[in-house]
């Protein structure tokens, strides 16, 4: 059950990085959906490893393949099965880690939970367990599409290097045109020489992403336990190397007063709307129809090409220097990520909302 995420939108992952391949079962998918199996490999082409020097330099052409539950280029309503099948592992370069615990890893509580651990990349705590998580927002965000519902991510803080503006300010149709996914060309510039110069030096570097979703109808989420937010902070910390979670003005509505925050209501010819949308789109956690806005902080990657303290699996002081071929800083891959946690937590409450209504 563990493995699984969603209530009635719900997807099933399996698979380890140096494994035969990375894959899942959807279920709950509506039928009649026009599956555009170009789109699900244009996100999919967004998250894997070498588009850039400023991301991993290993080279997996990362192709879908789908085993059911589409015919004739719609979705059935039945299960759709899919699977990556793994092409490029080099698992020689983890050899000199079978025996000592990666400082920030999971390599220590893996094998303590489990009495086993896969050392080979990390194998399911590694962050191609992701890979499954795109297929299916892809998908998701085919359905939300024909209810007019979008969701645009992107990369906002790279170190100390921040936008400064509120998201309606920048044109999203410039975070595809630098390497970052960043809207702004100028600081998306200055992001990407901070992460090469990390890169040259061995290091990682963490940073925010930015996700906003338009078109969300009014009423999505539960008064108690359901809370919208809540379920998409699970989503968003669900994700490797995800730290922190913030929705709305988020912690910088701690400089503001409550007359200032307030969202105050009025009448827009027959609809009533709010001034301002310091809520971030969800108040008493369910939407209230205004643009969903949240933020997602990652760490630093915690692989470092450079050497560090630990100890061996016999408790004992060492030292050790990863080898291969890593990721410099996460940003940049997890776009498509963070976008397909999103899809899938907003058509899953679309469709639990659906099954609530009499």
């Amino acid at each position: 059950m563990f493995n699984s995420f969603g209530n009635v939108f719900r997807l099933t992952s399996f698979g380890e990085s140096h494994g035969k391949g990375v894959g899942g079962v959807i279920d709950g998918f509506p039928s009649g959906i026009v599956i555009d199996e170009e789109f699900v490999q244009q996100e999919l082409n967004r998250r894997r490893p070498g588009q850039s020097i400023l991301t991993t330099a290993r080279q997996e052409n990362d192709k879908v393949e789908f085993l059911s539950g589409i015919f004739e280029g719609k979705s059935t309503g039945c299960p759709i099965g899919f699977i990556v099948w793994n092409k490029n592992q080099n698992s020689s370069d983890y050899n000199n880690l079978r025996n000592v615990y990666r400082p920030s890893h999971a390599d220590y509580t893996y094998t303590v939970k489990y009495g086993i651990r896969d050392y080979r990349g990390g194998g399911r705590s590694s962050a191609r367990e992701t890979i499954s998580r795109v297929v299916a927002g892809a998908l998701a965000k085919l359905a939300l599409r024909q209810l007019g519902i979008s969701v645009t991510a992107f990369t906002s803080q790279v170190g100390g290097i921040k936008l400064e503006e509120d998201y309606w300010e920048y044109d999203f149709d410039l975070i595809e045109t630098n390497d970052v996914r960043c809207p702004d060309p100028i600081k998306a510039k200055e992001m990407a020489e901070l992460i090469y110069k990390v890169k040259e030096e061995g290091d990682t570097i963490g940073g925010t992403i930015t996700c906003v979703i338009k078109g969300c109808p009014i009423g999505l989420g539960q008064p108690v336990f359901g809370k919208l937010h809540a379920a998409l902070g699970n989503a968003m910390l669900s994700i490797n190397a995800a730290k922190a979670f913030e929705y709305g003005e988020g912690f910088k509505g701690l400089k503001m007063r409550g007359s200032e925050q307030n969202d105050v209501f009025y009448n827009n010819h027959g609809r009533i709307e709010t001034h301002t949308n310091h809520s971030g789109g969800i108040q008493g956690g369910i939407s209230n129809g205004q643009d969903i806005y949240f933020r997602v902080v990652f760490k630093p990657i915690a692989t470092l090409l450079m050497e560090q303290e630990t100890v061996n699996v016999n408790g004992v002081d060492t030292t050790m220097k990863a080898k291969g071929r890593h990721d410099p800083c996460v940003l940049p891959r997890a776009v498509p990520i963070v976008e397909a946690m999103a899809a899938m937590t907003i058509l899953d409450y679309y469709l639990l909302d659906k099954t609530t209504q009499l």
